[in-house]
């Protein structure tokens, strides 16, 4: 029957390296126990490897990080059966533990933002600690932060900002699947384009890691789609006629240098200068210059 072991996957340095921990828990009703751990990973979806098969008396059973068998970006899951040392023929029902995903993620998963310059708040954490390979070094991972355009096959500006082109995460005490996060900020290029709701991907890449397991790793990225907001627009044309933002129209044949628009809450103004073109036959004034902050 099923006696009810509840095995969960934790990380845990060990001597300075990576173990995942399976831990499980003892019937107290019953006689001394074995149990059967047996490892596995799920590398891509659908395929699951055995990668580790243990007999053990202890409530627990570690397997390293190599980067062999165990990688960064593996969902690691163990599979416990449980069986009465004078009876091996007769085991419990094997009970499988949460996948447990070893490596760098990005919180939340995707973000859906607008061309609208608010600025939306992107964790990057590390689910396993981070080690220190020499006394020499600090605790930390680098990661090179970029951006990447999907389906934009014209050049132009880039779709998304970042606050920062790179992070590091520092060694602190596993907590709550986090062992090391770092915040960045991802704001949406205002490109007074109409070109349609675009997605992108934000990536995050080691940088200046000698260790084979986290130098052959590359964490999977964010995507981020951006919303297209329709852009207003104000005109001064010809003598000059003004069409404001929502919609008035004007003529202003005066000579002189003027303030055509300004925001109230961002530093944007435009100043247009405008000089007599009419001569003596009439008093008409046209747009000359333009500065723009």
């Amino acid at each position: 029957t099923s006696l009810s072991l509840q095995p969960v996957v934790t990380p845990e340095l060990v001597q300075g390296h990576i173990h995942l921990k399976c831990t499980y828990s003892h019937p107290s009703s019953t006689a001394p126990l074995q149990y059967v751990v047996l490892w596995s990973r799920l590398s891509s979806p659908g395929k699951r490897e055995q990668v580790h098969r243990e007999t053990t008396l202890e409530l627990f059973s570690y397997v390293e990080m190599d980067g062999a068998n165990l990688r960064l970006g593996d969902t690691v899951s163990c599979t416990v059966t449980a069986f009465a040392r004078d009876t091996p023929e007769q085991q419990s029902l094997p009970e499988e533990s949460k996948g447990f995903y070893a490596g760098i993620k990005f919180v939340p998963e995707s973000l859906q933002i607008a061309e609208d310059g608010k600025e939306h708040v992107l964790t990057v954490l590390s689910t396993v600690p981070i080690a220190c390979p020499g006394q020499d070094d600090s605790c930390k991972i680098t990661l090179q932060l970029s951006t990447e355009d999907l389906g934009s096959q014209l050049p132009g500006p880039p779709n998304i900002a970042l606050s920062a082109c790179q992070v590091d995460l520092l060694q602190a005490p596993c907590s709550e699947s986090s062992c090391a996060a770092a915040t960045v900020t991802v704001t949406a290029v205002t490109d007074f384009a109409q070109d349609g709701n675009r997605v992108s991907h934000v990536r995050a890449e080691p940088v200046g890691w000698r260790d084979l397991l986290w130098r052959a790793y590359t964490p999977k990225g964010v995507k981020v789609t951006v919303r297209d907001l329709p852009t207003g627009n104000c005109y001064s044309f010809t003598d000059p006629h003004i069409i404001t933002f929502d919609g008035w129209r004007y003529d202003n044949y005066k000579i002189g240098t003027f303030l055509l628009c300004r925001s109230v809450s961002r530093v944007f103004e435009v100043h247009v200068r405008q000089w007599d073109c009419g001569g003596h036959r009439s008093a008409t004034a046209c747009n000359c210059g333009v500065a723009a902050q």
